[in-house]
């Protein structure tokens, strides 16, 4: 398997598994409130299972592997903004930062 399948994969799984916690999880739950998107939990939640599938459906549909890969970045530089409003340290916003990196990957090899 080829890194950039791997890269995908682990966001692909990850978005997947993260919005399923979205729905169940009472940790969950209280970090949307602390986010101040307690009201949107479940529809984000929701965005990020529907994101996670279109990566992996993307593997074989390279326009929807375009369309996830730049939803899920742009999901994750607004999850960095509104942590720096919610004044996260650094470390806190280090998973939003990575997802954003990883699939910024993805949306550039997707484009190439």
């Amino acid at each position: 398997m080829d890194l950039n399948l791997s890269i995908l994969i682990f966001s692909a799984v990850s978005f997947i598994f993260y919005g399923i916690t979205s729905f169940f999880s009472k940790r969950m739950l209280s970090e949307y409130a602390r986010w101040g998107y307690k009201n949107q939990r479940i529809l984000l939640g929701c965005l990020q299972l529907l994101g996670g599938i279109g990566l992996l459906v993307g593997i074989v549909n390279p326009i929807l592997l375009s369309v996830a890969s730049f939803l899920l970045t742009f999901m994750m530089i607004t999850a960095i903004f509104v942590r720096i409003k919610i004044k996260d340290s650094t470390v806190q916003m280090l998973p939003a930062i990575f997802y954003t990196v990883l699939n910024f990957i993805i949306l550039y090899n997707s484009l190439t």
